[in-house]
Formats: structure tokens, sequence, C-alpha cells
């Protein structure tokens, strides 16, 4: 499943196109993806003008205005592609196969007639609608922890969600009430910059007093890095992801640990190996030699 810097790589590829253009039509070529399309999807759409394209956390934020937002996942297998009439077809997806054409917006963009196609060959992705104004009470959103990308994330704010954790912080990281979109990728890689074993206790790198040491204080500037090098590289080609220019991001060959099982740790001096162990059920890669 893609992961938030796969879903800002989309999200960013996909702003030159929609941003400023008219919604002329939606169309709907079955009613339902993982669940039903909103009722009256293509009518509460047409024809209102493209504000923005977001990201929450593994979401896009597709901001219509007059409040109106649609909430897009790509679950498993969606991507998006754009076509272009004026300057030729340009296939920017994972599956090209028109029988899984499900979502296609119409775009007016510039006197240019733009199409952005949603394509989901398994049908695991989906969207919702929301006012704007009321996004906060989206349930998937509701308690959803800073983003990775954000300000509001720092040592200090981990340190109060860390503070007398006996939870491995592997688990602790992966929970989207502590930090939205971080997943598993991206949380042992982390874990490997700041050199902290993806077993050790979240608490034990909290001070007495409540506060991050510097332990924490390298995680911290680890995750930030990491997800900030990802989304440069145009995010992780696994399986099928592509990015919107139809390129494949590149950040795998980047990898450290994830994936790397049995090969040797790159940290420099270390001369230990990467291993795999399982933890609430996933796969988890780091180098026991240097990660404690």
């Amino acid at each position: 499943m893609p992961e938030l810097p796969e879903v800002e790589t989309v999200r960013r590829g996909l702003a030159p196109a929609m941003e400023g253009a008219r919604l002329a039509r939606l169309e709907l070529n079955r009613p339902d993806l993982r669940f039903p399309l909103p009722e009256n999807f293509a009518e509460a759409v047409a024809g209102r003008r493209i504000v923005s394209l977001g990201r929450r956390a593994k979401y896009l934020l597709i901001d219509l205005e007059n409040d109106l937002t649609v909430i897009a996942h790509l679950g498993m297998s969606g991507s998006f592609r754009i076509e272009d009439e004026t300057l030729g077809e340009f296939h920017h997806s994972r599956s090209k196969d028109g029988k899984h054409d499900h979502v296609i917006f119409h775009l007016e963009r510039e006197e240019r007639l733009v199409k952005v196609i949603y394509n989901d060959p398994r049908r695991f992705g989906f969207m919702h609608l929301s006012k704007r104004s009321e996004l906060d009470l989206y349930p998937a959103f509701a308690e959803l922890g800073p983003e990775p990308t954000g300000n509001a994330l720092d040592a200090d704010y981990l340190a109060t969600r860390f503070a007398g954790k006996a939870q491995p912080l592997k688990s602790t990281l992966l929970d989207q009430k502590v930090i939205a979109g971080l997943g598993n990728i991206y949380v042992c890689e982390a874990l490997w910059r700041s050199h902290l074993s993806p077993e050790r206790a979240a608490g034990t790198i909290v001070t007495k007093t409540g506060k991050p040491n510097k332990e924490l204080l390298l995680l911290n500037e680890s995750i930030r890095e990491v997800i900030a090098d990802a989304i440069a590289a145009g995010g992780s080609s696994l399986r099928d992801h592509i990015q919107t220019d139809g390129s494949l991001g590149y950040f795998q060959h980047s990898f450290s640990v994830y994936d790397q099982e049995g090969k040797p740790c790159r940290t420099a001096g270390c001369g230990g190996t990467v291993a795999r162990i399982t933890q609430a059920g996933r796969s988890t890669f780091y180098c026991p030699s240097c990660q404690k």
C-alpha cells in the first residue's frame, strides 16, 4: 500500500493539471470501489472549480469551491493518469488497462480539455465527499497525530507520547494517533538512522522528567529526514507504485535496512548484518549490532 511519500508524490504530480481547473463532468464507470461511491457524487461536484490538492496522512484531498472536498485513498493498486487532449496523451498510472478506469475527472483548463483518470484493478481504493470545514470530523482524521512533514512534530511532542510506554518503538511509531501517515518502510529506515532497536520500549528514550533525551532528538530528526528524502526521490517503487509522470520512484535504491535481510549494515564501522523479525504480524528490518 502506498505510504505518505508516495501519496505526496501523486499529489504533486496531479496539482499542475487539476488546481484551478473546472470540473466539467465526473464520469463514474461503476457504482463502487472498496466502498460505494458517494450518493449523487457526479452531480455534487460537476461545474465546481478545483481550488487545491492537499494530503492528510495517506489520503489525497481534492478541494473544490463552496466548501467541498473529495477524499481519495489509493488502496493497494489505485493510481491516476492524466490525458491532455491538446498536448497529447500521457500515461501516468500503474495500470493502463481501460477496463479498470473507474472514475474520470473531465476538466476544463485554459481552453484545454484534460482528463484525470482513476484506475484501480483491485478496487481497494475509495473516494468519499466531505465539507472542507468538517474534515477534522471525518472518521479517519478525527484522532490522527501530526504530519511528519509539519512543524507540529518535534521531540517535545514525541516525549509526551512516549513517556511511560513499554510498547516497542516500532509499533508506537506506526500508531497513526502518534504520527499521521508514517508507515512500515520509513519507520524501519528512521530507526536505523537513529541507531535505535525497533524492540526497545518507547519510554526508555524519555527522561524521568518527561523530556526527550539525545536519542529521541535524533529519532525525531531521522523521521523528518527520511520522509523528506523519500519525497524528493519520488517515493519507493515496490511492486506497482509509479509516479504521475510515468516514472518509477527510486527511494527503494536507498533502503539501508528495509528488505535488506542478510546484507551488511551500512553504518560506518558497524560490521553487522541486517536481520528481519516479525512485530504485530509485520516484517521489521534492522541491524542488531548497531541498533540498541
